[in-house]
């Protein structure tokens, strides 16, 4: 059966890194993208970037351009992303999902992902 399951979240002060991983078992990576998204308490849902399957085409939330980026390793069926200049407002539950998004422009509307993890917590505090 299909799962995720993500790693890497903590507590990291404003300006440090953290890299999130997504390792992904019960399916071929090549066909679905893969996307990351955040919930932070009394927020909805918010897609923050996804990586598509077959031509590894990313897209990002406007507001973690230039200091996130995703990444994938198909030989290990695994999915990062790599976060840096983290800002108080990154506080969320990261999770990772699965779908078939019709286009990347599409990809970060948690509808088109069937699958998640059960997500990683990410705070960002001095």
């Amino acid at each position: 059966q299909v799962q995720l399951v993500e790693s890497g979240g903590g507590l990291v002060q404003p300006g440090g890194s953290l890299r999130l991983s997504c390792a992904a078992s019960g399916f071929t990576m090549d066909y679905y993208a893969i996307g990351w998204f955040r919930q932070a308490p009394g927020k909805e849902r918010e897609g923050v970037s996804s990586i598509s399957g077959t031509d590894g085409s990313t897209v990002y939330v406007e507001s973690v351009k230039g200091r996130f980026t995703i990444s994938r390793d198909n030989a290990k069926n695994t999915v990062y992303l790599q976060m840096n200049s983290l800002k108080p407002e990154d506080t969320a539950v990261y999770y990772c999902a699965v779908g078939r998004p019709p286009r990347m422009t599409s990809a970060l509307g948690y509808r088109w992902y069937n699958y998640w993890g059960q997500g990683t917590q990410v705070t960002v505090s001095s």
